[in-house]
């Protein structure tokens, strides 16, 4: 038998993302001696309808002849259901003293961990990679079966994104938030390397690649939006953006408070003037390769222009928020980190249309220099803005961004990402983002985006009667509503950001409940949630 062959991902993995590599082979003619090999992860789904017993995936009942092991016994002592999400560690013992008995899994990996899969759709499998991952956490190298096959005998028989799937869910659900505690013991446990096992390694590499790359800007999104904001300025924030687009290949353009006041940028100076840290802004563009000469025309480069609210941290200004409130307000640059992370991602997946990222940034600070209710803000291209809450301080940074982009980067098509309203977070929670567009097309494929990558978004609508409480007596556009009981606070802001667009095709995610998360759950982490970055990167992959 020829030597198995194992291929790794090509794509950068980032800070402290764990490998991930495909092996050929099968679990019965494999030695499974690789080095460092912790366990061996197998899948098991639901019981059909007319038996007991959980459905055994790929390399299943191999692993359970190769162990010697009744693994339909343990997963009933275990009481598995099959379903996504469920992982079992069986730790098997060793032998002790020269007289005991040779055990039927001696020199096999000394862990088999059964992972339920479900249905084996990409939904299972993002949250049977999850699972996993946590699982094995502090192991040094795991072997599983799978995603390199159909999960379960049910599940289609071609192959699909199946890979892809279970290691993005692996490898988001393997991230830790950085620790600077010199507490022993308070760093996390490193995630386990993963190696898929399988008949066609080869086939595998492009799907790694891809998944590594997004779950990569997933943790750059987290990375950012975890940072405390002491350290997290928005001198910081665009420091770090013209870094990584530099190593990226990238062109980067950074302005500061001089620049932003002899350019117009009245909206982020606005927001900015209270705090000691300047505000910023950050343009990133991403040119894609000419395609080769010969091949197949692709239809016409579009200029796609992500804007992403980067508020460093925000205390609400004069209108203080509350102080429970706050902590969580050192993610209300999610939006920025997402926008940012995508268009980094852009060239490693080959998007082939030209992409700019707009990255707002400021600290919203309470100070003397700090804006008022009352104010009038002048915005870049000279539309002024009534100030009535300056905790409403985003859609004033995204006013200045949408309206450059509209003036001079002249997009196709405009989608800002933003932790806007508490009012999206009461409707959604924190399963959901908040989708408004002036374009079906757009918002079609910003939909299906979110449901391939599990980053679900929900339309909603931009009411028209509703624009009559933004009309305001002495600007040209209300901070806010006029009436403050009116409610639908999420629709409001996302008409206010409209007059910015030049009626450009554009489309707006309200993120400010899936952004942030109070616990584990399948592939999402407690803390920043990284929400938007594979969304952003798969619509611009699948864009046409």
């Amino acid at each position: 038998m020829a030597p198995p062959r194992t291929r790794r991902s090509a794509a950068p993995t980032g800070r402290g993302l764990p490998s991930v590599t495909a092996h050929e082979g099968q679990v019965a003619d494999t030695p499974l001696l690789l080095d460092g090999v912790d366990a061996l992860a197998v899948p098991v789904g639901p019981a059909a309808a007319d038996d007991e017993e959980l459905t055994p995936g790929a390399g299943t009942a191999e692993a359970a002849a190769r162990y010697g092991i009744d693994l339909a016994d343990v997963a009933e002592r275990a009481r598995l259901t099959g379903a996504p999400g469920e992982a079992y560690v069986l730790q098997l013992p060793r032998p002790v003293g020269s007289r005991a008995a040779a055990l039927p899994w001696a020199g096999l990996p000394p862990r088999l961990v059964l992972v339920g899969v479900g249905d084996g759709g990409p939904v299972a499998l993002r949250r049977a990679g999850a699972a996993l991952a946590r699982s094995v956490r502090g192991l040094g190298r795991v072997v599983t079966t799978i995603g390199a096959a159909p999960a379960v005998p049910s599940a289609p028989r071609e192959r699909g994104q199946a890979p892809r799937d279970l290691v993005e869910g692996y490898l988001l659900a393997a991230y830790a938030v950085p620790t600077r505690s010199s507490r022993p013991g308070a760093a996390p446990r490193p995630a386990a390397d993963l190696v898929l096992l399988g008949p066609d390694a080869a086939g595998l590499t492009a799907q790694l690649a891809a998944a590594t790359t997004a779950a990569a800007a997933t943790w750059l999104t987290r990375d950012l939006a975890n940072e405390p904001s002491d350290v997290k300025t928005p001198a910081w924030v665009a420091d770090t953006a013209r870094r990584r687009a530099a190593a990226a290949g990238l062109e980067v353009r950074v302005l500061g408070p001089r620049e932003l006041a002899a350019e117009g940028f009245g909206g982020i100076l606005a927001v900015g003037r209270g705090s000691a840290s300047p505000p910023r802004l950050v343009e990133v563009r991403y040119e894609p390769p000419a395609p080769a000469e010969g091949a197949p025309a692709t239809g016409p480069v579009r200029h796609v222009v992500l804007v992403g609210k980067g508020i460093t941290f925000d205390t609400g200004g004069i209108s203080l928020k509350p102080r429970e409130s706050m902590p969580p307000m050192k993610t209300d640059m999610a939006g920025a980190a997402a926008a940012l992370a995508a268009v980094l991602a852009a060239p490693a997946l080959g998007v082939r249309h030209r992409v700019t990222a707009l990255l707002p940034l400021a600290e919203n600070h309470l100070g003397a220099a700090s804006y008022r209710p009352g104010d009038v803000v002048t915005t870049y291209g000279g539309r002024t803005i009534e100030v009535d809450n300056t905790d409403a301080e985003g859609r004033v940074v995204l006013a200045d961004a949408l309206a450059y982009a509209d003036a001079v980067l002249e997009p196709d098509l405009v989608v800002d990402v933003a932790t806007l309203t508490g009012a999206s977070t009461v409707t959604f929670g924190r399963t959901h983002a908040a989708l408004y567009a002036t374009d079906d097309a757009l918002a079609d494929a910003l939909r299906a985006a979110g449901e391939a990558t599990g980053e679900a978004v929900w339309r909603m609508p931009l009411v028209e009667d509703y624009a009559a409480q933004i009309v305001s007596d002495v600007a040209d556009v209300r901070q806010t509503a006029r009436d403050r009981q009116h409610g639908a606070g999420a629709v409001v802001a996302a008409l206010i950001l409209r007059e910015f667009t030049g009626g450009r095709p554009w489309a707006h995610l309200d993120v400010a409940g899936p952004a942030r998360s109070t616990a584990d759950s399948h592939e999402v982490v407690a803390g920043a949630t990284g929400f938007g970055a594979r969304l952003l990167l798969r619509f611009l992959v699948d864009l046409p």
